[in-house]
């Protein structure tokens, strides 16, 4: 169901007007190029060997021409044709199982509560209005274009991102636009922007409605505009804009008009300059030019559409007796058709392929249906013959079976974009960020992206854009009156003779003299300030103690001592040592999104590499004592195999958490900009909050165990025992890591990492002096205690 005729008539037709009063008028070759798309779409489906084998698509093409009544009807006529008949001979399901349509969001909710009778599902291409997610009232809607909800959001976000705090808003009289701007106003206001007007467009306003529009857009001292509208319902209010040359505004538009050449043409410009907006996602899709420019007015078979483009394009009239659509009067022109026309040679909306963005999401809307008849294909041949409520039969499809399919779709298209629906029926919310700009005078309006919005992502990395690409209507992100705020938008001037104020962006801060924007300080920890070197310092000399002390173990290692304390488990705590010193120099610098992950995840790695170290060492002198006892076997099951095991093993669970937090939720750089107003803080977000109290709380768990096991075994002959030792270490290990959590929380700006740094350190130190400085004196100093006769002389 397209809208391929706009609304022609003088007023909405209903049930009870006359079949002449029926008729459209305005060819549409956008939305014929749209219905060209899912054509091609299905026959190139119907081409794929791998995608619905042996089976072939058909449809039926119908004009809505965007009325209530007319797609109404146009859906009782779908679902009123014959009904299939089972083997039986029972009527059990209308013919049609699935329905793709209609474009607007009213006329998609006056449809899909129609089909809810015969639970016939409706995929729109282009219905957006946030009132299409309630799945009480649309239990059967699925849709290809993200709600309105994550564009009302985004909008909110981008007008409080550029600084704009007095907004107007404007919006069509429908269920698209009145839901659009009351979601827009719920969010923006939250965020502390006022709404200084708000005008709804009527279905077909008069010159005086257009007027009073346009009257309450120019004397607003709102230079900011938001609109939620489609093209045919702007456009009479552009035109009078132009006509009136209203200049100096800023305009905002929603996804339904922001590419629409309808709208920026090269007489509008002067007024629409630097109109930014949320566009729909685009593709290159092959072959489509191709096919949309080899069209035939009579081709088989037979599309009275394809005739009446033809006529329109060429003003000519097509010699056949066969009939033109029913929904308008045939258009009689001075000369016949040649047939020696040629599209190529013409260039219009209608092959104009260089923003397919409601095409792309009418190819998501085709390839999803595909796809999930293919999923019920693909059942019914694993399961051979035998059809189940989980595996229903493909060629005797009812419209409920459909709907439970579409709601499993998940598949990745050709474009690399993943489609499925969320519980709502509803994609993901991505969009592009849109400005219109041109590079001469006279030359034509370019849509070129300057961003994009995903809310699949992190809050925090959903909005990105490039504002050095954006070009603005007059700078109106930047001036203001100071005289017009009211309630809660007062702009407070610095000096009372100055007539406007400029808000600086995000990013700047007034100069001293307020007279100037300046860009905010950047401030993290760095490398060149000497707080930061004096702590890269400290973590470089630890680390050289580590391999030092490696060293002097394995200078000594045939020596009673070494062999006496596990050397091998040594080594390889020696080695972990040296990976956390190492590990605290990553925490200085500026904050990446490759330094951010590995920050996290290399101190989570080695901490858990080192406890599991010592609970082995501490677990082998335990058991070690335990298997002198007659009859005790113990021993065997803590040889060096097992104790390499339990080291591995107890890293590798922290290792799954790791990689469970960085395919997840993986911390990320942000910038801090409400900690201090002249300062912008850089510093990594957790990403996943639970994720690093799962690793933080891994690290507690294994040091408060190793410290109990150490504790039970610190009255063990002292020469050869080091569990004294280590008992020692995980008090301050523990010590330090309590102490941490008050002084992280309560420690601004930069200073939350150096607190960080300071704590690995301050542990990494304890451990690596409690444990191996006494055995280093040992072996330097006393090289006479360093025996077999001595470690085994006390009891």
């Amino acid at each position: 169901m397209f809208p391929i005729h706009s609304k022609g008539i003088d007023q909405e037709i209903n049930y009870r007007s006359q079949p002449d009063q029926r008729k459209c008028r305005g060819f549409n070759m956008r939305v014929f190029r749209w219905s060209q798309a899912m054509i091609f779409f299905i026959e190139e489906i119907n081409r794929n060997p791998t995608l619905l084998p042996n089976i072939t698509l058909g449809y039926q093409l119908y004009d809505t021409c965007g009325l209530t009544a007319l797609s109404l009807r146009t859906a009782l006529s779908v679902v009123s044709q014959p009904m299939k008949r089972s083997d039986s001979g029972q009527c059990f399901s209308p013919s049609i199982p699935i329905i793709i349509g209609d474009s607007g969001s009213t006329l998609s909710m006056a449809i899909s509560r129609l089909l809810n009778l015969f639970r016939i599902p409706l995929v729109s291409y282009f219905a957006s209005c946030a009132c299409l997610s309630d799945k009480h009232q649309f239990p059967n809607f699925f849709r290809t274009i993200p709600s309105d909800v994550n564009q009302a959001s985004a909008l909110a976000r981008l007008v409080k991102h550029f600084g704009w705090t007095w907004v107007g808003t404007v919006g069509a009289d429908d269920a698209y636009g009145r839901t659009g701007i009351d979601l827009f106003t719920t969010a923006v206001t939250r965020l502390g922007v006022c709404v200084a007007y708000r005008v709804i467009i009527p279905k077909l306003p008069t010159h005086q409605q257009l007027q009073d529009i346009v009257r309450t857009i120019r004397e607003s001292t709102a230079r900011v505009l938001v609109v939620f509208a489609i093209e045919e319902d702007i456009k009479p209010v552009v035109d009078e804009i132009v006509r009136q040359n209203v200049t100096g505004k800023q305009w905002v538009a929603s996804e339904a008009w922001v590419t629409s050449t309808l709208i920026s043409t090269r007489e509008n410009y002067p007024s629409l300059s630097g109109t930014i907006g949320f566009a729909i996602r685009r593709a290159e899709i092959p072959g489509f030019k191709h096919f949309l420019e080899s069209i035939q007015p009579l081709a088989e078979p037979y599309n009275a559409f394809a005739r009446e483009f033809w006529e329109t394009q060429f003003q000519c009239s097509v010699n056949t007796s066969l009939p033109t659509p029913s929904t308008t009067d045939p258009v009689h022109y001075s000369h016949s058709c040649t047939g020696m026309e040629r599209v190529q040679d013409t260039h219009s909306i209608y092959n104009d392929v260089s923003e397919l963005r409601v095409t792309y999401n009418m190819h998501k809307a085709i390839y999803t249906v595909a796809h999930a008849l293919h999923n019920l294909l693909q059942c019914q041949r694993e399961n051979g013959s035998a059809l189940t409520q989980q595996c229903s039969d493909i060629h005797n499809l009812q419209p409920w079976q459909v709907v439970e399919v579409l709601k499993k779709v998940n598949y990745t298209n050709k474009f690399g974009d993943v489609i499925h629906f969320d519980k709502n029926g509803d994609p993901v919310g991505s969009y592009d960020i849109v400005n219109w700009q041109r590079e001469a005078d006279e030359g034509p309006v370019q849509y070129v992206t300057v961003g994009r919005f995903d809310s699949s992502l992190l809050t925090a990395q959903q909005l990105m854009l490039n504002q050095d690409k954006i070009i603005w209507h007059g700078g109106a992100y930047k001036v203001k009156l100071c005289s017009e705020y009211v309630s809660i938008c007062v702009f407070v001037c610095i000096f009372l003779d100055q007539v406007e104020c400029i808000l600086c962006p995000e990013d700047f801060w007034s100069s001293q003299h307020r007279n100037h924007c300046v860009p905010k300080q950047i401030e993290f920890l760095s490398y060149s300030e000497p707080f930061g070197m004096a702590l890269a310092a400290i973590a470089i000399l630890g680390a050289i103690a580590a391999m030092t002390v490696a060293a002097i173990f394995f200078r000594h290692h045939d020596t009673p001592l070494v062999r006496a304390n596990n050397s091998e488990l040594s080594f390889l705590l020696l080695m972990s040592l040296t990976l956390c010193f190492i590990c605290a120099l990553t925490f200085l610098g500026q904050p990446s999104r490759w330094a951010c992950p590995l920050r996290r995840t290399a101190f989570g790695l080695t901490f858990a590499l080192c406890l599991s170290c010592l609970l082995s060492k501490t677990l082998v002198v335990l058991m070690a004592f335990k298997a002198t006892l007659p009859g005790n076997n113990t021993a065997r099951w803590f040889r060096p195999p097992q104790q390499r095991l339990g080291v591995f093993l107890c890293s590798v669970l922290q290792g799954g958490v790791c990689v469970a937090w960085l395919t997840t939720a993986p911390p990320y750089p942000v910038k801090n900009t409400w900690l201090y107003r002249d300062r912008i803080i850089l510093e990594c977000h957790l990403g996943s909050v639970a994720l690093f109290c799962c690793v933080l709380g891994y690290i507690g768990c294994l040091a408060v165990f190793c410290f109990i096991l150490a504790f039970l075994a610190r009255k063990l002959p002292d020469n050869f025992n080091e569990a004294k030792f280590i008992t020692f270490s995980m008090l301050i290990f523990c010590a330090v890591w309590i102490t941490f959590i008050p002084a992280y929380v309560s420690s601004p700006g930069k200073f939350t990492v150096a607190v960080e740094i300071f704590a690995i350190l301050a542990s990494s130190y304890g451990v690596l002096l409690c444990i191996f400085a006494p055995k280093c004196y040992i072996i330097i100093f006393l090289p006479e205690r360093n025996s077999k006769k001595y470690l085994m002389s006390q009891k």
